[in-house]
């Protein structure tokens, strides 16, 4: 896979997960399959609204349809995620390095203050 690839698959998990209702669908999945129509119901918008987040939820691959006749069956996909956590996991360890180095001079400044 390319990196043009990588990125433009990440671009979809984060775009996926920047709305609360769609983290709240994949909450929702997490605790077991469900229905479309179900799923509409717990939420406080249209099922066309509801709709639309599935679609990009599929789109970013955190979750998978079944159809059965009428019914369609949504279950979560949570491989995705683990491709975004390590992304930020690169950028914590990084965060905690520049932060460790300015602990490391504060603290150094302090003691000349003291003894200075």
């Amino acid at each position: 896979m390319d990196e043009y690839t990588k990125t433009s698959q990440l671009d979809d998990i984060f775009t996926a997960m920047a709305d609360p209702t769609r983290r709240a669908i994949l909450a929702r999945l997490a605790q077991g399959s469900a229905r479309v129509t179900d799923l509409a119901r717990d939420f406080p918008i249209s099922l066309n609204s509801t709709s639309k987040h599935i679609k990009l939820l599929e789109r970013a691959g955190l979750l998978t349809r079944t159809i059965t006749g009428r019914d369609h069956l949504l279950t979560l996909n949570a491989a995705p995620l683990s491709e975004a956590a390590q992304w930020i996991a690169h950028f914590q360890s990084f965060w905690e390095d520049r932060l460790a180095a300015l602990d490391h001079l504060i603290s150094a400044r302090r003691k000349e203050k003291d003894h200075g």
